[in-house]
């Protein structure tokens, strides 16, 4: 049902040139592939590591790809949150132009035999995902973050690092449930929504709002 996790071809790119990127790469390099270039939308960003160049913009990757064998090539969109709706259009593009999109596990998370891990995730060091949970493509599960049974992360969601979603939680598109945040049992957040840092969610929260605190109330829609 997950073949395709830490499925890696020989060689592969990073969009996303910071932070994300830096805790991507032992992973992918772990597993026998590397990474060869970094793209980032940024102005002059430096490269993340001093032996892979780093190139400017959607332009300069098409310029670079003329120069590659595609079917050698894989990617990971290492952008992370509140920006997963673009992640999902630059996962969506590049596998438009042939590149192998690559779903990262690292080897100390745990993942329930029966759970659903969609194409293009990352899930890092220390999180578990329990039983029957549903996550779709290009989802991010952080450092130490739980992702408990039967819940659902649409496309693009994000559970930042030490944050916790107990049973039955459905989280929307691109939605966000920040650092040590608790979103309890059969809560829905809705898509774009963001759960603050520390947040205690005991309700619904709807969609593109930002509640904080505990219990977590809107601050922002």
């Amino acid at each position: 049902m997950n073949k395709h996790i830490n499925a890696y071809p020989p060689k592969m790119v990073l969009y996303g040139g910071t932070g994300q990127a830096k805790v991507v790469r032992p992973i992918i390099e772990h597993y026998g592939s590397k990474v060869v270039a970094v793209f980032d939308d940024t102005p002059s960003l430096t490269s993340p590591f001093p032996d892979v160049p780093i190139y400017e913009g959607w332009q300069e990757l098409l310029s670079w790809l003329e120069t590659q064998d595609r079917t050698t090539l894989g990617f990971c969109v290492t952008i992370g949150n509140p920006h997963g709706r673009a992640r999902l259009r630059i996962h969506d593009q590049l596998a438009a132009l042939g590149l192998q999109p690559a779903t990262v596990v690292h080897p100390t998370a745990w993942i329930a035999d029966n759970a659903e891990i969609g194409i293009g995730c990352q899930i890092m060091a220390g999180a578990i995902v329990c039983a029957e949970a549903r996550l779709g493509r290009a989802c991010i599960v952080n450092t130490g973050a739980s992702v408990d049974h039967e819940d659902i992360l649409e496309d693009g969601a994000e559970v930042a690092p030490g944050a916790t979603l107990c049973g039955i939680v459905h989280m929307g598109i691109a939605s966000w449930v920040c650092a040590g945040a608790t979103v309890l049992p059969r809560i829905k957040i809705g898509a774009d929504a963001i759960v603050g840092a520390g947040a205690v969610a005991t309700r619904d929260v709807p969609a593109a709002t930002t509640v904080v605190g505990v219990p977590a109330r809107p601050i922002s829609k």
